[in-house]
């Protein structure tokens, strides 16, 4: 599956919102608003996972290589995943608004 047909459009399983593709290069994988995933991949991009949970918005980690990231828990069956924020596009990631709710840096 090519770049294009991954950055499509979805609606979050967990909080509702209509959730547009990114406009940035990049697709999304995460909900802006509630920042819940869903476990889709056993490797990144592969899109092979049968589990299909919910992946819980957990911490933040920063990479000089790919800057901050989304800390994912999968609340199916644990697995733990890192996701780039999304900055600079049309619906941005709220990440301000969960890093003062107890997420740190």
């Amino acid at each position: 599956m090519g770049r294009k047909e991954e950055n499509t459009g979805f609606i979050c399983e967990q909080c509702g919102a209509t959730i547009d593709p990114l406009t940035n290069g990049s697709f999304r994988n995460h909900c802006p608003y509630c920042l819940y995933s869903k476990h889709l991949d056993d490797k990144p991009g592969d899109r092979a996972s049968g589990c299909l949970g919910l992946m819980k918005p957990i911490g933040w980690d920063y990479s000089a290589k790919k800057g901050y990231q989304l800390i994912h828990q999968c609340e199916k069956c644990g697995k733990i995943g890192k996701n780039k924020i999304a900055r600079c596009t049309v619906q941005a990631d709220d990440w301000i608004s969960f890093s003062s709710n107890g997420f740190t840096f």
